[in-house]
């Protein structure tokens, strides 16, 4: 169970740092035809009927600290591969449909991070496998405010066991996460402030998995800065608190980071991020390293 507990930091950055690669930045000031994808379309922003959105995330955290206990613990990392697929619907652009995959790849034992790409399961310190899979909504509530948005997602498992040989792959349980997301470009169109709160209602049986019966709320804030149309830079902060709706575990954590996004070619635009937990409690203290592609065609 202490191994599941000093995990647990990751699946909610996991759910959370997607974001922040996926922000973009948008000049409200510029004509429509003038801007690039990493201008026009934020997380707020929907695409057009017969669009297509594509996302392609990877989140590796990598940990030796936890709140669990001082110095330095044997080196655990996590992997998590995820493809977001979306498409206009209507002709307002107040409606997108998809669906989103989740793949990880776990190591523990003091094994090096870069073990999570070897796919394996040497001396029983290794996971990996599809994990979830989930049908996802994104829509607009207001007609006045397109720069509000809401996803709502609903996430089936794929595993079986939680843990098998003191290896944790992912959760055992249903969730159903709403993200409910707001930009904010300033006058001079150099800076923009976007925000978001990610909340998780995870259930099913308690004893199947840690997070069942629990409520996790992460609120985040990214401010960023677009020397050109073709590139940006970013901060970002954020917060995430289980609570106890059954389940006799809580727990939270706060982390720091920032990165950069570059638009490729017309459609597609490449996006590094790294955060790192900076406090918490019941939770890891580890870094996370983040690269996302994204194309809408």
């Amino acid at each position: 169970m202490k191994s599941v507990k000093k995990y647990i930091a990751l699946t909610g950055l996991i759910l959370t740092t997607g974001i922040g690669l996926a922000q973009d930045d948008n000049v409200n000031d510029q004509p429509a035809q003038e801007q690039s994808n990493i201008q026009q379309y934020t997380p707020s922003k929907l695409i057009g009927k017969g669009q297509v959105d594509l996302k392609w995330f990877n989140n590796l955290y990598t940990q030796t600290k936890s709140t669990f206990s001082d110095g330095r613990e044997p080196r655990q990392t996590f992997f998590t591969s995820t493809l977001e697929a979306y498409t206009g619907i209507g002709e307002n652009k107040r409606w997108n449909i998809g669906a989103i995959l989740e793949f990880r790849s776990n190591v523990v034992n003091d094994r090096k991070a870069l073990d999570v790409f070897k796919f394996d399961g040497e001396d029983a310190s290794a996971r990996s496998g599809l994990t979830s899979i989930a049908p996802s909504v994104k829509f607009v509530p207001f007609r006045s405010v397109s720069n509000f948005s809401i996803q709502s997602s609903f996430f089936f498992p794929l595993v079986d066991n939680e843990v098998e040989n003191g290896v944790f792959l992912d959760q055992n349980g249903y969730i159903w996460q709403n993200r409910l997301f707001y930009d904010y470009t300033f006058p001079s169109g150099d800076w923009q402030l976007f925000t978001e709160l990610n909340s998780e209602l995870n259930f099913g049986e308690e004893e199947d998995s840690f997070a069942n019966n629990s409520l996790n709320l992460t609120p985040g804030v990214f401010l960023s800065y677009f020397p050109s149309s073709k590139f940006t830079v970013l901060a970002l902060v954020q917060h995430s608190q289980r609570l106890n709706l059954g389940n006799d575990f809580t727990q939270n954590f706060t982390a720091v980071g920032g990165g950069a996004k570059y638009q490729l070619t017309k459609a597609l635009n490449l996006e590094l991020l790294y955060t790192n937990f900076v406090r918490g409690t019941d939770t890891g203290l580890g870094q996370t390293f983040n690269l996302g592609l994204r194309g809408i065609f």
